[in-house]
């Protein structure tokens, strides 16, 4: 393949792609700048390897999981931890929704859940993967993402919870 032939199929991904990624960014860092941040740095990765890439395919779940790994990374770095965040309103048009103070909570006691717990959640419940997939994408065992989801659903609760949203799983609390 010449470079002009992966460079086009390497461009038609991201202009398929990006936009999905970058929604799932959001959704794991909570901020539209980290999340561009993000799929920049996980388009750059997949740019580099691209070739060898489209070999072996899978190319939405490998791009999933660099994006994945490049966020539980940085948030183990300790320039991240020293970063303020403002509560700024993104700089883009909101869709029509119904519920925009359900969301708005639902997305700050998000942003309270650990991030390898949030990273097991957002793969989990908002990339509809199964737990197997999941693992794969983290690089770990099912266990662990069976783990790291009841404990990031337990943190989400407790923080939903002073809010007054009532428990959307209660038959898991009667156990």
């Amino acid at each position: 393949m010449g470079h002009r032939d992966w460079e086009a199929d390497y461009t038609a991904f991201v202009h398929s792609r990006a936009s999905a990624l970058r929604t799932t960014a959001y959704v794991l860092s909570g901020e539209w700048h980290r999340a561009d941040d993000l799929v920049q740095t996980t388009l750059v990765k997949l740019y580099v390897i691209w070739p060898r890439l489209v070999r072996q395919g899978g190319l939405d779940a490998y791009a999933r999981t660099v994006l994945v790994r490049t966020f539980v990374r940085e948030n183990r770095r300790k320039w991240r931890q020293l970063e303020l965040t403002s509560a700024a309103p993104p700089d883009t048009t909101a869709l029509p929704e119904t519920d925009h103070a359900g969301r708005l909570a639902v997305r700050a006691a998000l942003a309270q859940v650990p991030p390898r717990q949030r990273a097991v959640l957002v793969l989990r419940f908002w990339n509809d993967l199964s737990v197997g997939e999941t693992a794969t994408a983290l690089g770990c065992s099912e266990g662990t993402v069976k783990s790291q989801s009841a404990r990031g659903l337990a943190a989400l609760k407790r923080a939903l919870d002073p809010l007054g949203f009532r428990d959307p799983f209660p038959e898991e609390s009667e156990r």
